[in-house]
C-alpha cells in the first residue's frame, strides 16, 4: 500500500540527511477521506492522523480511539476560537497557533484544565496576504508572548507558497526555531516531504500520496 512506499522515502530521506532513524513523525492528513481509506491505514499500524475540521474530527475519532489504541491526533487546519474547547477535548496536538487572540484564549483553556497539547506556532513565511499565520517579523516576539502566558510550544509550522520553491521558506522555520530554542518544526506535504526532511522537519504532513486524491463534493 502506498503507507509502506512513503515510510521507505521517508527512511530514505533520514539517512540521506544523516538523521536517526524514526525522528521524523509522520502525520497522515485523513481530512475529507472515506473511512474505508482511513481504516486501511489503521489496520496497518499507523497511529499519527492530522485534520482540518473540528467538526469532521468530532464526528469520527472518538470510536476509532476505542478501537485501534494509541491514536495521536493533530490539529493542522485553521482553528476558531469558538471551536477551541472541543479542539482540546479532541487532539494531542495543534499545529495552527496563527493569532494573539488564539493565544490568550488557549492561555486561559488550558489553565483551567491543566493540560496542554503540543503547540505550533504557524508562520506565514511567504507573508502571503491570503494565509494564516504569524508573520516571519513578528514570530519571536509572538513566541516570547505565548511562553510568557506559560503555553509550552513545542516548534513552528509552515506552508510555503504554492509553485515556489520550499526551501527558503524550510530553512527561515528552521533558523526561527533555533534562534527560539524550539524542537519541533512542522513541515513538509505530499509534493515536498523529503526536502522537508532534508532541512530538519521532525513532522511532515502527508495526505494524498497516503491515501489518494480527495473528493470535496
Amino acid at each position: 500500500m502506498e503507507l509502506d512506499d512513503i515510510r521507505r522515502r521517508i527512511s530514505a530521506a533520514e539517512q540521506a540527511a544523516g538523521r536517526a532513524a524514526g525522528e521524523v513523525t509522520l502525520i497522515a492528513v485523513s481530512k475529507v477521506q472515506p473511512p474505508e481509506r482511513v481504516e486501511a491505514v489503521l489496520a496497518a499500524g499507523h497511529r499519527v492522523f492530522g485534520e482540518n475540521y473540528v467538526q469532521e474530527a468530532a464526528g469520527k475519532w472518538p470510536a476509532w480511539r476505542e478501537s485501534f489504541p494509541g491514536i495521536q491526533l493533530h490539529m493542522i487546519g485553521p482553528l476558531q476560537t469558538n471551536k477551541l474547547k472541543q479542539a482540546l477535548d479532541l487532539f494531542d496536538a495543534i499545529h495552527t497557533l496563527d493569532r494573539p487572540s488564539l493565544a490568550g484564549k488557549l492561555a486561559r483553556q488550558v489553565q483551567a484544565r491543566g493540560s496542554c497539547p503540543q503547540l505550533f506556532v504557524q508562520v506565514n513565511t511567504g507573508a502571503e496576504p491570503q494565509k494564516a499565520g504569524i508573520l516571519p517579523d513578528e514570530a519571536d516576539a509572538f513566541v516570547a508572548q505565548c511562553l510568557a502566558m506559560d503555553l509550552a510550544i513545542t516548534g513552528l509550522m509552515c506552508i510555503p507558497p504554492e509553485g515556489g520553491d520550499p526551501v527558503p521558506h524550510f530553512r527561515t522555520l528552521r533558523q526561527m526555531a533555533a534562534r527560539n530554542g524550539l524542537a519541533g518544526l512542522s513541515m513538509g506535504m505530499s509534493a515536498d516531504f523529503e526536502t522537508a526532511i532534508a532541512q530538519g522537519a521532525t513532522h511532515i504532513r502527508v495526505g494524498s500520496a497516503i491515501f489518494g486524491a480527495r473528493d470535496y463534493r
